[in-house]
């Protein structure tokens, strides 16, 4: 990050306020569907150009560990094998050079369309449902503080 060292004094990169945190979880989640290595450090320089909050854009890519990884991969892959009208073959993933150079090579169309629409859904929800969890939780601690001084 050290090219942008400059613009990393931007106080809203680091704060804690619905405007600039919602707007970051739901491009770590649209991020971290998308196929392709390095989710943290893209989802960090892209919170950095739409100036919002760089630590809870970035951390959320990590929804995808290797866990996770197969489930949610192989869903996106069906849903663009889907509306491709590919059949859905059974390709397995795995973490090597020739998995990349001949399987990935096949079923990258489906899978970046799949990961790009299952990660769009998942950005719209995750901003929805943090941004509805935040406004509750002001109003019921606004609340706790108007009938404390009552």
């Amino acid at each position: 990050m050290s090219p942008f060292q400059h613009l990393l004094h931007d106080h809203r990169l680091w704060s804690m306020r619905r405007r600039t945190v919602v707007p970051a979880f739901a491009l770590g989640l649209f991020i971290s569907f998308l196929p392709f290595p390095g989710h943290f450090m893209f989802a960090a320089l892209c919170a950095l150009m739409f100036r919002i909050n760089i630590p809870v854009a970035a951390l959320t890519t990590f929804i995808v560990n290797p866990l996770t990884m197969y489930p949610l991969f192989r869903f996106s892959y069906l849903v663009g094998a889907r509306l491709l009208s590919v059949p859905p073959g059974q390709p397995r993933f795995e973490f090597s050079l020739d998995w990349i150079t001949h399987t990935f090579v096949a079923i990258w169309k489906p899978m970046l369309l799949g990961g790009f629409i299952v990660g769009s859904v998942a950005a719209v929800l995750g901003y929805v449902i943090v941004d509805a969890l935040w406004r509750y939780s002001v109003g019921r601690y606004k609340s706790r503080k108007r009938n404390q001084r009552l």
